[in-house]
């Protein structure tokens, strides 16, 4: 008894071992793919889609791996990754094209093998990410939907150690963008993703509350908004 225990206790000490690996692995290259093919936050689709080794090998990897969202920082930085990636990987299954939405269904139909799941993008979002975290509307600032009118991209992949200081920095530079957040006088117009998701900034406050918590240039307190139509044109380098 005393042996089968002493066995089960390595074994289960080396498939944790493996998994931590596997998940290490898996930000390494996902930084190493996003590095490669993100320049000025938008997607190199040709050079991809003429070599698509890199990315087939991340989405495998991504399949077989499991992550707890009781480790906050690595789950939402593997799904953050994921999503991306599926995003990628769906435009490469159908490039060229002009836009994400040429494709029905590329949102809420097609479905992606990644995290141990068959899951949609829009599952991703809404029932991994925003559902558990609810009160994180900086996700929306890091989930590239393949379209200009999303914020841009970064060249590296979201990593547990330094997510909350990447969610903070891509959250100020898209509210500091004058062609995210269009302010004319007394007059602002912003994304539609803050009308989608108006709840999403409304925990404390409203919506220009939570833009003037980042925002260098505050807006007024009675500042009248709209909503400028969204850009889905898709985010390619040129």
């Amino acid at each position: 008894m005393k042996k089968n225990t002493t066995v089960l206790i390595f074994m289960s000490l080396v498939a944790l071992t493996g998994f931590s690996q596997t998940t290490s692995e898996f930000f390494k290259k996902s930084d190493f793919f996003f590095n490669t093919y993100v320049k000025n936050g938008r997607v190199a689709y040709s050079e991809i889609k003429s070599d698509p080794s890199t990315l087939n090998e991340l989405i495998e990897m991504a399949q077989g791996i499991s992550v707890d969202k009781g480790n906050a920082s690595e789950y939402q930085s593997f799904w953050i990754n994921g999503y991306n990636l599926s995003v990628i990987k769906g435009i490469i299954e159908n490039y060229p094209l002009k836009s994400p939405l040429d494709v029905g269904g590329f949102f809420d139909k097609i479905k992606y093998d990644i995290g141990g799941t068959s899951i949609t993008l829009n599952d991703i979002e809404n029932k991994l990410l925003r559902k558990n975290f609810p009160k994180e509307a900086r996700f929306h600032f890091v989930l590239v939907c393949g379209g200009l009118g999303c914020p841009p991209i970064i060249k590296n992949a979201y990593l547990p150690s330094t997510l909350d200081a990447q969610l903070e920095k891509q959250t100020k530079l898209a509210l500091n963008d004058p062609n995210f957040i269009q302010v004319n006088k007394n007059k602002v117009k912003i994304s539609q993703i803050f009308e989608w998701y108006k709840g999403d900034f409304e925990h404390d406050g409203k919506v220009v509350d939570f833009i003037n918590k980042y925002k260098s240039e505050k807006l007024p307190e009675k500042v009248k908004v709209s909503y400028y139509s969204y850009d889905w044109t898709l985010n390619e380098t040129k």
